[in-house]
């Protein structure tokens, strides 16, 4: 899955720079020029990121990122405050407003893009685009294969969607409502039990290699995929 962005930067040149250099880094990328620009493309569909600047007209990237971190939808949406503001004291303030990193202005995109990948890899790691392995399985995003014990498994492309979140939070239960905003996107609508549907898919796929098991079912909750 490639992730998506939110860019909330009202000055149109920085804007610009930093849309710029994220797509060229393989994301996709939504624009918004103030706060309230940027709680209506929340609102539409929920981003992978969001780089924040602090000093945004009307309502400040601050307020902002309190209100994200209150909302019970949007508290694990990873943030990037990007601001002029230097002094410890600035820094402290947004990381207490909820940001997972903090950029100074003037800033190189380089490192803004590696300060991306960097809290991807740590808050949502399945969106980070690195390989896996569990155990017998290898699962490669950037060539979107999957080996079991060296020998290919095909999977469709929401199975591979699936396996690729369930190995990057082994171990960790996830409702089915959970499991379609995470592998679906909390902008699609379907049923839950669709999500029945292709776990039993995916442990079709992986029966010949032993590895179904890992794809466990807590029940009256949702599944498991078990990483020991």
């Amino acid at each position: 899955m490639t992730p998506t962005i939110l860019v909330v930067e009202d000055e149109p040149a920085i804007q610009e720079l930093v849309v710029i250099n994220l797509k060229h880094a393989g994301f996709l990328v939504v624009r918004a020029g103030s706060a309230e620009e940027a709680e209506s493309a929340i609102r539409a569909a929920l981003p992978d990121l969001v780089v924040l600047d602090w000093m945004l007209p009307g309502q400040s990237g601050v307020t902002l990122a309190k209100k994200i971190r209150a909302d019970e939808r949007t508290r694990e949406l990873p943030i990037i405050m990007l601001t002029a503001r230097v002094h410890e004291e600035d820094k402290v303030q947004g990381l207490e407003a909820g940001a997972d990193d903090y950029v100074t202005k003037p800033f190189s995109p380089k490192e803004l893009v590696a300060r991306v990948r960097a809290v991807l890899r740590r808050r949502a790691p399945h969106l980070a685009g690195e390989a896996v392995e569990i155990g017998s399985l290898a699962l490669n995003p950037a060539t979107h294969r999957v080996l079991a014990s060296g020998q290919p498994i095909e999977l469709g492309p929401t199975e591979f969607r699936l396996l690729f979140f369930f190995m990057t939070h082994a171990e960790r239960v996830y409702t089915r409502a959970q499991l379609l905003d995470e592998v679906w996107g909390d902008h699609v609508f379907i049923e839950e039990r669709t999500v029945d549907v292709h776990i039993r898919r995916l442990r079709a796929a992986l029966e010949s290699s032993g590895n179904h098991e890992r794809v466990e079912t807590v029940r009256g909750t949702g599944y498991r995929f078990r990483g020991a």
